[in-house]
């Protein structure tokens, strides 16, 4: 199975990073899902809720100030201006 390798920080810290079938998010133009095989794309991260599904685990959300979101050969990095993890979600590794 395709996976995406996910990192996400925020201005001044470490977030998560890990394995996930699915990144979900607001950019400005509108919400984003990506799967593996995605194409390549920058955007502009608008505040809300990314909704992350990993390989290992249950699907938990990150809430995010705004930032950038990267995609290119199935890695995701998200660059948020601040990030807050719910309450559920569990550290990914770095």
């Amino acid at each position: 199975m395709a996976e995406l390798q996910v990192e996400i920080v925020a201005a001044d810290h470490f977030v998560w990073s890990g394995a996930a079938k699915l990144v979900k998010g607001r950019t400005s133009s509108g919400e984003i899902g990506i799967l593996p095989g995605h194409v390549p794309m920058l955007a502009v991260l608008a505040a809300g809720d990314l909704e992350i599904d990993p390989v290992s685990g249950s699907r938990f959300t990150v809430q995010v100030d705004g930032g950038f979101f990267s995609v290119d050969t199935d890695r995701v990095v998200i660059v948020a201006d601040n990030a807050v993890m719910a309450d559920s979600a569990s550290a990914g590794t770095r």
